[in-house]
């Protein structure tokens, strides 16, 4: 059996591009609602602070999104200084990241999430994660955390950092040039 012939040029191939991002929140100690992560709940944990639900996420997987299809970033598009973005779950934010990126062509081939925290304990949870995440992008995610072995504020426990790297395909053109 022969390998596939490669494409006539570099116009046939599919545009891959790859974003990353980070989104940090600091814990809401004073509030008593949920922590909400990955578009879940968790307990032993405050929630974290922000205009929307705060999870952080969910926030760095729509900048990654809109990096890497070169659509700006979330304050562009639902900025602490858009009232009717105030208490909105994060969730809203990525269906529509989502539709702006399938808008300009783009598919979603992947996402890996790392959050930086000391608490919550991610391990137990991280399988129910990736699949939520994995439901809500339409891809694979994948999610892993670590800590800061008790350094800074992160590890100190005042917060956490969520980062997310997303790579998007689209098919290859004919018409584009080589």
């Amino acid at each position: 059996m022969s390998a596939p012939a490669a494409p006539a040029s570099r116009a046939d191939w599919p545009e891959i591009r790859t974003g990353i991002a980070a989104d940090v929140h600091a814990f809401a100690v004073d509030d008593p609602g949920p922590l909400r992560l990955a578009d879940l709940d968790w307990a032993g944990a405050p929630r974290l602070s922000g205009h929307s639900d705060g999870d952080a996420a969910l926030h760095a997987i729509c900048d990654a999104l809109l990096s890497a299809a070169g659509l700006g970033d979330m304050g562009e598009h639902f900025g602490v200084d858009r009232p009717e973005h105030a208490g909105r779950r994060s969730a809203d934010f990525l269906a529509a990241t989502l539709r702006m990126v399938r808008d300009a062509g783009w598919s979603v081939m992947h996402v890996a999430v790392q959050v930086v925290t000391r608490r919550p304990r991610i391990a137990p949870r991280r399988r129910e994660a990736e699949a939520r995440l994995t439901e809500l992008v339409g891809a694979p995610v994948s999610f892993a955390a670590t800590t800061t072995d008790g350094l800074g504020a992160l590890g100190e426990g005042d917060g956490l950092l969520a980062q997310a790297v997303a790579t998007l395909v689209r098919p290859g053109d004919p018409a584009r040039p080589a």
